[in-house]
């Protein structure tokens, strides 16, 4: 063989390598181009509540014991239809704050034939039968927020939220190292167990004392007023627990007007309590995530109904509790102006 020849083949050789190359370097960026739009695509596609058309398409409904104008409630639909979307899901939202109207939703749910149910347990006596006959009716039930002691009783696959005795306990250990004496826990909405709850659980670990005041919820200036003169009569109320995020700013407002130096403190999170958080007119917030019970709630249901899943083995999914301080509150006013936290 010539050195010619020798030449030309080395050139042929040199040029299948270099078209090799470009052929894998078009092929893993058509691949990167490809993974980055369809991630693009299925954020779009949350954003704008659009189905993944490629999953079966199933009809689920949560039914809560929300009154009128309750944020935290917005916060759970947000999350509930976020992975609705994801998942194919056409999502039914109902709610009453009466329990025998809540299990009247829940039997128009079963009348409609929903493929999976979640719903609220705050007064389960009201409750237990209708839900009982949903599981009857074959509609698998994740319940969410309150019920987790009666969640398995009544033929729940699992529970979502966070356990109300531990949150309790949680605010006392906090309130015990803020050097607390007397704290007052704001109950708005007789007969829901989970409210006793966690202010039983304050009871168990703060070193101090605790008294309960009963307030309704729906009356937002008798809340204050209620507060106001609480404040005004004890004098030795050195921190209010609110037990929802709407009440601690009306709470802060009946301190001031009762001329009281006791600290706010409250369950769960809103922007309003976001930015007290910041600028000092909350102490701290016990958070749930509310966002995440109702992404969960309907992932969940999803994944049962297409592969047999479930998370718990058995036991409560925990959301919560989660201490926010003026620390995270940046981080926090950021995310409750999009409506997730």
């Amino acid at each position: 063989m010539t050195s010619v020849q020798r030449s030309r083949g080395s050139i042929r050789a040199i040029g299948a390598m270099t078209a090799a190359v470009t052929v894998v370097v078009a092929t893993l960026a058509g691949c990167s181009s490809t993974g980055g739009k369809r991630a693009e695509e299925a954020r779009e596609q949350a954003a704008s509540g659009k189905a993944n058309v490629t999953t079966p398409r199933w009809k689920f409904a949560m039914v809560t014991h929300s009154g009128e104008g309750d944020t935290y409630w917005d916060i759970v639909q947000s999350g509930a239809k976020q992975a609705a979307a994801k998942d194919n899901i056409e999502f039914l939202y109902s709610h009453d704050k009466e329990a025998g109207r809540q299990a009247q939703l829940v039997q128009t749910a079963i009348d409609k034939k929903v493929d999976g149910l979640i719903v609220t347990l705050a007064k389960p006596d009201a409750m237990k039968a209708v839900v009982k006959k949903a599981v009857k009716a074959g509609i698998p039930v994740v319940t969410v927020n309150s019920g987790q002691e009666v969640s398995r009783d009544v033929g729940a696959l699992t529970h979502i939220g966070q356990d109300e005795v531990l949150a309790g306990e949680a605010v006392g250990r906090e309130l015990n190292e803020r050097g607390k004496k007397k704290a007052l826990c704001v109950l708005h909405e007789q007969g829901n167990v989970g409210h006793e709850q966690r202010c039983d659980g304050i009871k168990k670990t703060f070193d101090g004392k605790v008294e309960n005041l009963y307030v309704d919820g729906t009356n937002m200036p008798g809340v204050q007023s209620s507060v106001e003169a609480k404040l005004q009569s004890d004098k030795k109320v050195d921190a209010v627990v609110t037990l929802g995020a709407p009440f601690a700013a009306t709470a802060a407002e009946a301190r001031k007007d009762a001329g009281s130096d006791a600290e706010i403190d409250t369950f769960d999170l809103n922007a309003k309590v976001a930015a007290g958080l910041k600028d000092g007119t909350i102490g701290f917030a016990v958070d749930q995530q509310p966002y995440m019970q109702g992404y969960e709630a309907v992932d969940l249901l999803w994944l049962y109904r297409y592969n047999a899943d479930m998370l718990g083995g058995g036991k409560p999914v925990l959301t919560g509790p989660q201490i926010l301080t003026k620390k995270d509150a940046a981080k926090l006013e950021e995310l409750t102006k999009r409506g997730t936290r």
